[in-house]
């Protein structure tokens, strides 16, 4: 990996590369030798590196997914790379700033599909987060469309979530179960974004005329048994109904952009045309929130991507709570839907990258008993040198002493490299 003095691009940089590769081409031996120990992994993670965040365990670098591939890397920023540099050079251990790799090195955001922050608490842990994610990569390889689509929108609810932008509106119908026309429940649970600052709001309406319609026979009748600590339900005639679910939608476009969130939105996009309620919505998940629209978001699709799932199957809500480790109650009533719907798209957009949260959800497995579908190949080309069990090491491991200015070799803690 040739160098060069200066950059005109900002972007990311392959943790590899910089690892592997920086350290051997810059044109001073010794000043090679400060950098490498300035990038190992146990000193990018001590509280006093230079890189450093405060309020931030261990070490902060970027998990970037690729747009074509849909593979993961670990990264650097390209200011990070900067500031490790400049740093060097002011503490008086590099005569002059570094050369900076070449900018043909550099990841572009337009190469990206998503780029996200990953803390590593120690050099453990970012060892094994290196290997996590060229395992990950390698059950790609070969994926169907219909995963790769879910896995692209799991990433896309992530960062829309992140972005504390408009209205996230989920919504659930209750019906007979002889005849579905005849709607006996509505019921949502909202969160609204204003300036950063969570709005929420959430209700139950049973239907007047079909308090007598219940059910028993496939489905239990819960109507209620909205939970106490949501709300209290109301009764509403079935001709009031369509008002009150457009002008709910209504309210919540003010926020912004209205994230419809269903779990499994088939049948209660269904409840909404048979109703009247006229929705111009798209299936499409942006990649930034837009000023407004109405976009449908899929839990059982998100679920799906989590587990690895490539079948047309879907998981229902109870199953996907228990999953998640999230306790219901009553279910089947359609103000605890709605709440359980919003509550396992929260849970899952509101965590890391998809194959890492899988990891994270059921370590040492490639998922929960039975029902993932995703299986590592051996594939040949990594980016990373070993996807064995244990826990090698991945280059050497050298370390910089930050107080003492020595720098020091992990595999032999006697030996010390004096700095200078």
């Amino acid at each position: 990996m040739a160098t060069k003095s200066s950059v005109t691009l900002t972007g990311y940089y392959r943790y590899t590369d910089i690892w592997f590769d920086w350290s051997s081409q810059v044109p001073n031996p010794e000043d090679g030798v400060v950098l490498k120990a300035m990038l190992a992994h146990d000193a990018l993670c001590h509280p006093e590196h230079p890189l450093h965040i405060d309020g931030v365990e261990g070490a902060q670098l970027y998990i970037g997914i690729f747009e074509e591939t849909g593979e993961a890397r670990l990264l650097f920023s390209s200011k990070q790379v900067d500031y490790i540099r400049y740093w060097l050079q002011a503490m008086g251990m590099t005569h002059s700033p570094i050369p900076l790799p070449y900018s043909d090195c550099l990841l572009t955001k337009g190469e990206l599909r998503s780029v996200t922050t990953a803390n590593y608490k120690d050099g453990g842990a970012l060892r094994r987060a290196i290997k996590d994610i060229e395992r990950n990569n390698k059950r790609l390889k070969g994926l169907n469309p219909t995963l790769e689509a879910k896995r692209q929108n799991f990433e896309r609810v992530r960062s829309l979530w992140a972005a504390k932008k408009g209205a996230w509106l989920a919504i659930d119908f209750e019906a007979w179960e002889m005849d579905h026309t005849v709607v006996t429940e509505f019921g949502w649970d909202m969160v609204c974004w204003k300036n950063g600052e969570k709005i929420e709001n959430r209700g139950h309406i049973i239907v007047q005329e079909a308090r007598g319609y219940t059910n028993s026979k496939y489905v239990p009748d819960y109507r209620y048994k909205y939970l106490e600590g949501l709300g209290k339900s109301e009764t509403v005639k079935r001709v009031e109904l369509k008002a009150r679910i457009a002008n709910l939608i209504d309210d919540a476009a003010k926020y912004g952009p209205v994230y419809l969130v269903f779990h499994d939105n088939n049948q209660d996009l269904k409840y909404l045309k048979q109703l009247g309620v006229e929705l111009s919505v798209t299936h499409l998940i942006p990649d930034t929130a837009p000023e407004e629209g109405r976009i449908i978001v899929d839990t059982s699709d998100l679920i799906g991507a989590l587990l690895g799932e490539d079948t047309g199957n879907r998981r229902g809500l109870e199953k996907t709570c228990r999953l998640l480790q999230q306790d219901t109650l009553w279910l089947h009533n359609a103000g605890n839907d709605a709440h359980y719907t919003l509550s396992v798209m929260v849970a899952m957009a509101s965590g890391d990258q998809v194959d890492k949260q899988r990891d994270q959800r059921w370590p040492n497995q490639t998922g929960p008993s039975l029902t993932v579908r995703v299986h590592p190949r051996q594939e040949e080309g990594s980016d990373y040198e070993s996807d064995d069990d244990e826990d090698e090491d991945v280059g050497p491991r050298l370390g910089y002493d930050v107080k003492t200015g020595v720098l020091w070799r992990t595999d032999d803690p006697q030996i010390a490299v004096p700095v200078g």
